[in-house]
């Protein structure tokens, strides 16, 4: 009886990994119902990509099977009658299901494939039990053939194990289809709950939702600044390397924050509603801010300066010119977007570009960042009537706020003149809001530190 090594020619050696495939092959070839099984090369090869990381072998090695599997004529993998016989009688199986390409052959195959790493990568497939080494004795593949034409004896590699193993590799394939599906899942649920978190962010600092009455579950809040801070060290923790574990962590961790805010928003609405009248509702839909004695009609007619800023202007300075000729629903949009003021910090954070600018190269209070602005203005070619216009409508915070912004975006703006007064139109009709503006910033600033990171790693 026929008897056919298993032992690698030359100084390779024979692992326990091989004894196992070997083995393993052997005992699926000596059941009754071996030789019935058939198993689509080219179906099992789509299941063994994707269940490569379980099975510990790369893409390069998936291509050197796949070039083995060409040289197999049939589409369907089948275990002979005899080998299954061969096999009930405990020896190794008989030929019938081995290829033997050359180098030369199986490196074309293998589009041009270095013969080292050709090498490497078919020993990575036999550790991991995919194929069989059978080797002559002098090392060469070949095939002797019968009397009657047919392939009697065969040196080369044996492809039995995958049929041996093809139930095993297709679990495994599904395995990680329902791995694949729950981390994309979950990377769907993360982006969401981000989206979300950024406009409830942007709503809160858009509306002047005021913390000094709120508070969530019995702690009391900071500021949009602050939860917009807990949101970007939550959002750093993403990676497209996170496993399921991390991203479901991170999942529940930003879905509780999203609740917390959402609590928060609504709290305010509620005590909108038992305190605000129907004048104060109606006036303040779309522009509600914090200070709300300060948006009566009892203002003088002029630029609205924040709580705590510049002092105001004097009456001499005001009469006359484009404010007085405004109309008073125009002033009415002006004091309301001047008066929405914005964490100093927060600006920094997004537009820090500007700093530069400040005194002593810093900025410590609004005062400097009004005069870092004027500065920059000039240094963009702003011209002095574009310049007004933005005072008269946004007022000196908000105007060096877009001044800062618009420095912050560099090369991306050609003539800064012409954006800024189209900036200062949309105010005008109240079609412009400087949360956005900044929050996108920020957005882009954490974008950028997150690839340096990715890079530097």
């Amino acid at each position: 009886m026929r008897t056919h090594s298993t032992t690698p020619f030359g100084r390779r050696p024979l692992s326990l990994a091989m004894v196992a495939a070997q083995a393993a092959t052997r005992d699926f070839a000596s059941k009754p119902d071996a030789s019935e099984t058939v198993v689509h090369k080219w179906r099992l090869f789509r299941a063994l990509t994707e269940a490569k990381g379980p099975l510990g072998i790369t893409d390069r090695a998936l291509s050197v099977l796949h070039a083995l599997l060409s040289f197999h004529q049939e589409t369907a993998l089948t275990l002979p009658e005899a080998e299954a016989r061969e096999g009930e009688e405990g020896d190794s199986p008989a030929p019938g299901i081995v290829v033997f390409p050359s180098n030369r052959e199986l490196s074309i195959r293998a589009h041009g494939m270095a013969p080292a790493t050709l090498r490497r990568h078919l020993a990575s497939l036999v550790e991991a039990g995919l194929i069989i080494r059978r080797d002559s004795p002098n090392g060469k593949r070949f095939a002797r053939r019968g009397q009657g034409g047919e392939i009697a004896e065969a040196f080369g590699f044996d492809l039995a194990p995958l049929i041996a193993r093809a139930a095993e590799i297709e679990n495994l394939a599904e395995e990680v289809r329902v791995e694949n599906r729950a981390i994309a899942l979950l990377r769907e649920k993360i982006t969401l709950v981000r989206r979300d978190i950024v406009k409830m962010i942007e709503t809160g600092m858009e509306e002047g939702v005021c913390f000094a009455a709120l508070s969530l579950d019995g702690q009391q809040i900071g500021d949009w600044d602050g939860l917009y801070g807990r949101y970007q060290a939550l959002s750093g923790r993403y990676s497209r390397a996170l496993g399921r574990t991390e991203l479901e962590a991170l999942a529940g961790e930003l879905t509780a924050f999203a609740a917390e805010i959402q609590k928060l928003l609504e709290t305010h609405v509620k005590q909108q509603k038992r305190s605000a009248n129907e004048s104060q509702t109606e006036r303040h839909i779309q522009n509600q801010i914090t200070n709300i004695p300060d948006l009566e009609p009892s203002l003088p007619k002029g630029r609205a300066e924040p709580p705590g800023s510049m002092p105001e202007e004097p009456e001499a300075n005001r009469p006359g010119g484009a404010e007085t000729e405004a109309p008073v629903t125009g002033i009415g949009e002006r004091q309301s977007s001047s008066t929405r003021t914005y964490p100093l910090g927060m600006v920094l954070q997004a537009c820090p570009d500007i700093v530069d600018y400040g005194k002593g190269g810093q900025i410590s209070c609004w005062r400097d960042l009004i005069d870092a602005a004027a500065i920059v203005r000039s240094a963009l070619g702003v011209s002095a009537d574009a310049w007004k216009q933005a005072l008269d409508v946004l007022g000196e915070h908000d105007a060096s706020i877009v001044i800062a912004a618009i420095l912050q975006r560099g090369e991306e703006i050609k003539s800064a003149g012409g954006y800024l007064r189209v900036l200062t139109g949309k105010a005008r009709e109240g079609e412009f809001s400087l949360g956005p503006v900044l929050m996108a910033l920020l957005r882009g600033k954490a974008a950028k530190a997150a690839r340096e990171r990715k890079r530097a790693g």
